[in-house]
């Protein structure tokens, strides 16, 4: 095997502990914990379908999804931190960015170079294409909870100012989504699902 193919094969089972990182969220069936590849499957598959209802027609959707399937990897070594753990969010970018040198690391020199771009894009926010990913990122744990009946949101004593507060930039993004998930806020509330 050459060094090439040998640097990806490393990294593709080493991405494979994705599938063991699981998150506060719950599959909507509430059987059990998503994990984070299901996770970054799912905000990627929505990525496609929502496209869209963009307000941005310069979205570049292989971008996102690529940024989508990279963005979690860091977790194999950082953990997940739940979105509402103000205390775990302190350090998590440091954690992070040490994860994604060692792991993406594992690659070539330029597919390492191309996944570290997207990851810190992602983590930045400043772009359209990462703009649109985040939204994927926040609206899918929101569905999530909604149609569990607002499970990890009652066990973290979320309020609905907070799951406000993370979704607000939706309204420019994607308006007809940001109304959407806004009538579900609205109605968890009033079917105990969320704190008000």
């Amino acid at each position: 095997m050459n060094e090439r193919l040998s640097c990806q094969i490393e990294f593709i089972r080493e991405v494979d502990k994705l599938k063991t990182i699981f998150r506060q969220t719950y599959l909507m069936d509430s059987t059990r914990n998503e994990n984070d590849a299901e996770h970054s499957w799912h905000i990627t598959l929505m990525a496609w379908l929502l496209e869209e209802h963009s307000t941005n027609k310069q979205v570049n959707i292989l971008r996102v999804m690529k940024m989508l399937l990279v963005h979690d990897v860091v977790e194999i070594d950082a953990g997940d931190t739940f979105a509402y753990d103000e205390q775990g969010q302190e350090g998590k970018f440091e954690r992070e960015r040490m994860a994604a040198e060692r792991i993406f690391g594992l690659l070539p020199p330029d597919q390492s170079e191309e996944m570290m771009e997207l990851w810190l894009e992602f983590e930045q926010r400043k772009t359209t294409d990462s703009l649109y990913a985040a939204a994927m990122d926040r609206i899918q744990p929101l569905f999530h909870n909604y149609y569990t009946q607002g499970k990890a949101w009652q066990e973290h004593e979320v309020t609905s100012g907070r799951v406000l507060a993370r979704i607000g930039f939706l309204e420019t993004e994607l308006p007809d989504v940001h109304s959407l998930v806004c009538q579900l806020i609205h109605d968890a509330v009033d079917k105990g699902y969320l704190l008000p």
